[in-house]
């Protein structure tokens, strides 16, 4: 039985995405991957909002069986009220679709694709690049992360 994962790295100004579909024996299959991207002189409401349509978009198009979303933590106090909101956005979207949710901090994504909780972000990237045979490492980074997030949840 086939299965469809999204991987999701909230952020407010970038919000990446990468789906990917499991085949019954395995293989691993990518299907789409980008970015919801706000603009930073926007209203708060204006960029959530975009981030909330913009997600009923990618999950319409990609039809996931399993949404796998970083878990949130700490990163510099200025930025962790904004990122907390989009995420906020994030889990009322997939509420909405009645998706299950995987959550995975970053340190589970790294052990998860490299075998080290501590690994860098390029051997992350790397790993993303090899597990799902591609010519070169998606770009942005944000994208990466989140297909990082559906492998995790894939656990091949």
């Amino acid at each position: 039985m086939e299965k469809r994962i999204l991987g999701l790295d909230p952020g407010l100004a970038s919000l990446g995405f990468g789906s990917i579909r499991v085949a019954s024996k395995g293989e691993v299959t990518l299907l789409d991957f980008g970015i919801i991207q706000t603009l930073p002189k926007t209203e708060i409401g204006d960029r959530l909002q975009t981030i909330y349509d913009d997600l009923h978009i990618v999950l319409e198009q990609t039809q996931p069986d399993l949404v796998a979303i970083e878990k949130f933590f700490f990163y510099r106090m200025g930025n962790t009220i904004l990122v907390a909101q989009a995420r906020g956005v994030v889990l009322l979207v997939l509420a909405q679709h009645r998706l299950p949710i995987q959550e995975f901090t970053p340190a589970q994504v790294k052990q998860a694709l490299t075998g080290y909780g501590n690994a860098g972000k390029h051997e992350v990237q790397a790993a993303v690049q090899r597990e799902l045979k591609l010519d070169r490492i998606p770009r942005p980074d944000d994208a990466a992360d989140a297909l990082a997030l559906a492998i995790a949840a894939w656990g091949g």
